[in-house]
């Protein structure tokens, strides 16, 4: 079964992970450069917000959850941390632009031990994941005790104008411009895909069920991203 959002069909369930796969492998090549230009270059700023909120000392390791083409890793090695990239899809790690140790799996099975690492992070792949509570559990299970977590997704703005230029941006302008430069398909996907992404209170009860505590959540570009971060208990 499929989910309508809009006049976009999302993949039912137990198509997700083949789908999205598929998707990312085919827009990869121009990827970064379509994140720049629809944020207006303020996803930059937003993944160093996310590494400074990991307040992580100098050569602390830390396991960047869909790294895509590198984005973040890139991000964490300018902080003079040690990243690993970890990406379900192929295309991705091909195209990505970054001396981070780079490994292909799945985040429900991450090859890694238990208590491995310092830090994660996840730039704007909650809504992509199968399957959210296992996906934080197994984020918790490769972060040590004290470990530090942040992820990063879009947000709605509060405010009612706000709001309505952000949907009109993103449900939009991003499908057509996504259309002629790179896919339209994955660029009509995206917007419609926050239909994926569960409420605020949610998330937190998923990330505490999953032993993160000292959660917080903070508000960025006027509202269109939001930055969760915690700590593993």
């Amino acid at each position: 079964m499929s989910r309508m959002s809009g006049t976009t069909i999302l993949p039912a369930d137990e198509d997700k992970p083949r789908v999205v796969e598929a998707m990312f492998d085919r827009i990869a090549p121009r990827y970064d450069l379509l994140n720049r230009a629809l944020t207006f270059r303020m996803d930059v700023r937003w993944r160093r917000v996310a590494v400074d909120a990991l307040g992580l000392p100098g050569d602390a390791r830390v396991i960047d959850l869909a790294c895509g083409t590198g984005d973040l890793c890139r991000t964490l090695g300018a902080a003079h941390l040690r990243p690993v990239g970890v990406d379900f899809s192929l295309g991705m790690l091909r195209a990505a632009r970054t001396d981070a140790a780079l490994v292909r799996a799945d985040a429900l099975c991450l090859p890694f031990r238990t208590g491995s690492f310092d830090g994660l992070t996840c730039g704007f792949a909650l809504r992509n994941f199968a399957a959210l509570p296992g996906t934080f559990a197994e984020c918790a299970r490769v972060l040590r005790p004290g470990g530090r977590l942040a992820l990063l997704d879009v947000a709605e703005p509060a405010s009612a104008t706000a709001r309505a230029v952000h949907a009109a941006w993103f449900r939009r302008v991003v499908p057509f411009v996504g259309g002629l430069v790179s896919d339209r398909d994955a660029y009509r996907y995206l917007p419609a895909s926050t239909a994926y992404l569960p409420s605020v209170p949610e998330i937190c009860d998923m990330l505490g069920e999953a032993g993160i505590v000292q959660l917080s959540r903070r508000m960025l570009g006027f509202g269109a991203a939001q930055l969760f971060t915690g700590t593993r208990a």
